[in-house]
């Protein structure tokens, strides 16, 4: 194994960032190169506003932060592109058709009663294995088709296979975000049945291919505009590409014995599997079986996560409030509990706007009064999500048989001390917080090993990650309200 660098692009919900790690035998240091902003763009469509991504913004910060990556490696060997997931676009002879449609925007409604006049939600379960959420690719295909998008295009990728077409030509659609579309059948192939009923061209959707396998070269152009020409020869891989599997392959946990929490804009929470559950009590749980990396399955469910927080945040600041993150923490922990905690999955609060206000209605129709002041409300907000975590953790070992003795959170939530201390109090068991970084760190290894930087296994990669990366360990607090025990 050499001495060499490999970029990963990770593309959030709120925002992007390149990073590179430097990987030279048993050691690996990861630095941010580029972070950018991913800002949906309201447009009038004639009828009223739209809510979609402004991919190529997007894309010009991607190729932007790759060119400061070139400038400071000097055998940059591979790329790797993840992203949200379930969100698209339309392509016609190679071309974008439109900006891809925001998971947040309300046409996801009508998607939902198109499917299922065809197929009720039983069946679809029975099917694909995948949680209940309206803006599923398959509702939002299912709306596309009405408005006559999909009679213009020819070929569906989602975001990182998109971002991955741009930068080497290929069509391709990887398998761990294929698998959160709604249309990949058990056994991994599209579900043509399904798209034939559904009156989805099956021809939309392009061959699958394995997390962590080989792309090939940068286009010619594109090379020269990141200035990689004659300095490197740099191949893209396609990683993980859905950002919860990236993040969980870098999880240093025992999966016969741990769940984890992917704490981001969404809070992801379930337990690592060599099989789907598809019961009937795992549909009533709303949990999803998605494809991970080396064709492992995530049994899991999701929670609105710091969405609550950092939309309350924004709402803070439009009314013209000086709320420090840091601050607000610190008063929140001296802050009183809430009355009884909130309905994270409440679909109120799934679209952007005026979350204090949605979260102080929730309070006052159940007889509450709402939390008084920005401390309470984040007080609150992050005993509900520790609630729904725990909750979720308990729900996952239950449906699962995984004896499950400690749980690992990653992401920015790792990072979060009085997130991770009534997380653990409300488990009433050890919570192992980090690598904050893990969404990034997964795709670099996926990267590495498909390039030969670095070899092993997944059991082997999480060895690596546990050895390189410190580990936080949160007790529960014994006594504390709502310790699950």
């Amino acid at each position: 194994m050499s001495a060499a660098q490999v970029a990963a692009v990770d593309l959030g919900a709120t925002s992007g960032r390149v990073m590179v790690a430097d990987i030279d035998g048993d050691r690996l240091d990861m630095r941010t190169v580029a972070r950018f902003p991913n800002d949906p763009v309201n447009l009038w469509n004639g009828a009223g506003n739209e809510l979609r991504w402004n991919v190529s913004a997007l894309y010009g910060h991607v190729t932007d932060g790759l060119a400061r990556a070139g400038r400071e490696c000097d055998n940059l060997v591979g790329i790797g592109v993840d992203s949200w997931a379930v969100d698209y676009g339309l392509l016609r002879d190679g071309r974008l058709l439109s900006l891809p449609m925001h998971y947040r925007d309300a046409r996801t409604e009508r998607g939902v009663e198109l499917v299922h006049d065809v197929l009720d939600a039983l069946e679809l379960y029975r099917r694909n294995g995948i949680q209940f959420l309206p803006f599923n690719t398959v509702y939002q295909l299912a709306d596309e088709r009405t408005n006559g998008m999909l009679d213009l295009a020819d070929t569906v990728l989602l975001v990182p296979d998109l971002i991955t077409y741009w930068l080497t030509g290929q069509r391709v659609a990887e398998r761990t975000n294929a698998s959160t579309t709604g249309l990949l059948a058990l056994d991994g192939t599209w579900d043509r049945d399904l798209m034939t009923r559904l009156d989805l061209p099956h021809t939309l959707f392009p061959t699958i291919v394995e997390a962590g396998s080989r792309r090939g070269a940068l286009l010619p152009t594109v090379a020269r505009q990141l200035g990689f020409t004659g300095k490197f020869d740099t191949e893209v891989v396609s990683v993980a590409s859905h950002d919860t599997a990236s993040a969980v392959a870098a999880v240093p946990m025992d999966p016969d014995h741990a769940a984890y929490i992917s704490c981001g804009t969404w809070g992801l929470v379930g337990v690592e599997l060599d099989r789907q559950v598809v019961t009937d009590a795992a549909r009533a749980a709303n949990f999803t079986n998605e494809v991970g990396a080396d064709h492992r399955i995530r049994f899991l469910h999701n929670v609105m996560g710091l969405w609550l927080l950092s939309e309350t945040l924004r709402q803070y600041e439009r009314d013209g409030h000086d709320v420090a993150l840091t601050e607000l923490l610190a008063r929140a922990a001296h802050a009183p509990a809430p009355p009884e905690v909130f309905d994270t999955d409440d679909p109120r609060f799934l679209p952007p706007g005026d979350m204090p206000s949605r979260i102080g209605s929730w309070y006052t129709e159940r007889g509450h009064t709402p939390p008084a002041d920005p401390a309470q409300m984040v007080r609150a907000i992050l005993e509900s999500l520790a609630a729904a975590f725990a909750s979720a953790v308990c729900t996952a070992a239950e449906l699962s048989g995984v004896d499950v003795r400690a749980v690992h959170m990653v992401g920015g939530g790792s990072q979060n001390e009085l997130l991770c201390q009534l997380t653990a109090d409300r488990l009433g068991m050890p919570l192992l917080a980090g690598p904050m970084e893990a969404t990034a760190l997964g795709n670099v290894l996926l990267t590495a090993r498909a390039q030969n930087v670095i070899g092993g296994d997944l059991a082997t990669l999480r060895e690596r990650v546990a050895q390189w990366f410190p580990i936080r360990r949160y007790l529960p607090r014994i006594g504390r309200t709502g310790v699950m025990v």
